[in-house]
């Protein structure tokens, strides 16, 4: 099978996998008799209050903002200085990527500052990697907090949701994932001994990875860093206080739906789609007696205006890119 056609397959299974999820949320919102699900969810966003869905829209852009601030300082260690503007335009087509094709939008992201700045893509790559589990940190982070405030509430959660396996079961999988990074490495090895293309890739890729030790202002980083998820904390918040069913909630309420919502996010699913409309409304039925049809409508709208958000954005990004590199072609071919 070429890599091609296995790329599509996988593709076409994350999709229907979406597909199946969004599906059974869907079936889950129970209505009166002889009203439409999609009018249900309409009238729920009707009731929104669109001042906070707005300034959701406004804190997202912020954060957006400090990551690019973030991935434009993080570069400049391995002698690559780029310009705010073009970080953030990259960025944010790399999000609308990520909407299509999970993951994609790590490596997109990369290429368009490549002809934007000539910055190599192995070394803006290696960066993606760093923020990726600064990222991980933060999440980590937040789950703990979480946990320590609504303790009861979400181990009942996670017990319901089934994870347990056997003690077999969990050794077998541990053997299989070390034996996958045993034959790794000495495939690793063996390319590397044998491809100059590959070594000067992987050392682009290590300078990119190593840059976050280099930064000139260590403590600025930290700080962008956790702006960034308290910009994303303050998202959810705004949402939640735009619809009557959730407003009174509160913002220990928030924290642990912004946790379970970052997890089912992390999914590798096109924008966190199937995933989220599972695990979201499941939490604010079992942890805050919300009505299941009004939890599935809310999230819908959440994830839905999310998505708007960032699609509107990205293409802006993506028209802007496209205008500014053919600029830059024109001095050339004169």
């Amino acid at each position: 099978m070429n890599s091609k056609l296995k790329s599509a397959l996988q593709y076409l299974l994350l999709i229907a996998i979406t597909t199946a999820l969004l599906w059974l949320s869907l079936r889950g919102l129970t209505v009166a008799e002889g009203e439409d699900k999609s009018a249900f969810i309409w009238n729920t966003w009707l009731r929104a209050d669109k001042g906070y869905l707005l300034l959701m829209v406004l804190v997202a852009m912020a954060s957006h903002f400090l990551r690019a601030v973030r991935w434009k300082m993080l570069l400049e260690p391995t002698g690559n200085s780029v310009t705010l503007g073009n970080s953030f335009l990259s960025l944010m087509i790399g999000y609308l990527v990520n909407l299509a094709i999970p993951r994609g939008g790590e490596v997109s992201r990369c290429y368009n500052l490549y002809k934007l700045e000539k910055t190599p893509v192995e070394v803006s790559f290696g960066t993606v990697v760093v923020e990726r589990l600064i990222d991980l940190l933060c999440l980590v982070l937040l789950i703990g907090i979480s946990f320590v405030v609504e303790w009861k509430k979400l181990k009942a959660f996670i017990d319901t949701l089934n994870f347990s396996s056997s003690g077999k079961s969990s050794f077998s999988i541990w053997i299989f994932i070390a034996g996958a990074c045993v034959v790794g490495l000495v495939v690793t090895i063996y390319l590397l001994r044998n491809n100059e293309k590959l070594k000067k890739i992987l050392v682009g890729f290590k300078e990119g990875l190593l840059a976050v030790f280099r930064l000139k202002n260590k403590y600025l980083f930290i700080f962008y860093s956790i702006s960034i998820w308290a910009l994303y904390f303050l998202m959810s918040y705004f949402v939640v206080l735009a619809f009557p069913e959730t407003r009174g909630l509160g913002v220990s309420a928030v924290l642990t739906l912004f946790a379970i919502g970052s997890i089912a996010m992390a999914a590798p699913l096109p924008g966190g789609a199937g995933s989220y409309h599972t695990l979201v409304p499941l939490g604010l039925v079992m942890l805050y007696n919300l009505q299941k049809a009004d939890a599935i409508a809310f999230v819908f709208i959440f994830h839905g205006w999310q998505t708007v958000t960032l699609i509107a954005a990205g293409i802006v990004s993506l028209i802007t890119s496209y205008l500014i590199i053919r600029w830059k072609k024109v001095p050339e071919k004169l």
